[in-house]
């Protein structure tokens, strides 16, 4: 595993200065990322990708329909739960309830 490491190191910028321990941590949030990116059917998937890169960066760039069926796909991927998740798996203590 540290050959691996050392390898993408010296292929990827800036990978060096980056603690393995936050490689790990990002990792595994890229993962958690995927699997809730996956509950999208792959139709779904491609719409979302051409509404957020027609949107860039800014809604009222889709019409009003465009911003309800962008809405009804982020809800599908579950992002409070994705938070949720990220937090319990990035912090020792688990999220913090108010």
């Amino acid at each position: 595993m540290t050959v691996t490491v050392a390898r993408a190191a010296q292929r990827v910028p800036g990978l060096r200065r980056v603690p393995l321990a936050r490689l790990v941590l990002l990792a595994e949030v890229a993962i958690l990322a995927k699997a809730h990116y996956e509950r999208l059917t792959p139709s779904e998937r491609r719409r979302l990708v051409i509404l957020v890169r027609d949107a860039r960066g800014l809604p009222r760039n889709l019409s009003e329909r465009e911003r309800r069926e962008l809405s009804k796909l982020v809800a599908k991927v579950q992002p409070k739960a994705f938070a949720t998740e990220a937090a319990q798996r990035l912090s020792p203590l688990g999220p913090r309830r108010p």
